[in-house]
């Protein structure tokens, strides 16, 4: 089991995610976002992380969910992400962060085509944790859009 995928969890309302654990640069506290002007909804603005300007996209609003106050469980999570062949780093703004872990089974089952609350193509598969499903994220595509042209346009 040295080899088993390593995964830190995180929840959003009552669901639980996962995003794989060599991808996370840092967990951070919230923090004073710098908002940009026409941003998406999601896109919260700027951060400011050991020098380098990161983009926060509020996980929440990008998977079509209610926006809520921060509470002290909200979580920014630093992500290093491959999209359109380049590495960018993002801040994903989270309810909360549970722990880093493996799943129950090495296989993931493949993504609902339907009776999800967002677009399957986020979804890189479900897993389960002690018998609760975990929907790990396709982070490639959730940040495929207007956050990698900002995240390319701060690339230093």
């Amino acid at each position: 089991m040295a080899d088993a995928v390593q995964y830190v969890t995180l929840g959003i309302a009552e669901d639980l995610l996962a995003v794989p654990v060599e991808r996370v640069r840092e967990i951070l506290e919230v923090q004073p976002i710098s908002r940009l002007p026409h941003a998406p909804v999601h896109l919260l603005g700027m951060i400011d992380v050991r020098g380098q300007g990161v983009p926060v996209i509020d996980l929440r609003m990008k998977l079509g969910f209610e926006k809520v106050e921060d509470t002290e469980n909200t979580r920014i999570i630093v992500l290093n992400v491959t999209v359109n062949e380049r590495e960018v780093t993002f801040g994903l703004k989270t309810d909360r962060v549970f722990e880093v872990t493996v799943l129950d089974e090495d296989r993931l089952e493949a993504a609902p085509e339907i009776g999800t609350k967002w677009r399957s193509e986020f979804i890189a598969g479900i897993g389960r944790r002690h018998g609760k499903f975990v929907t790990v994220l396709e982070l490639g595509r959730l940040f495929a859009s207007e956050e990698a042209a900002l995240a390319d346009s701060h690339a230093a």
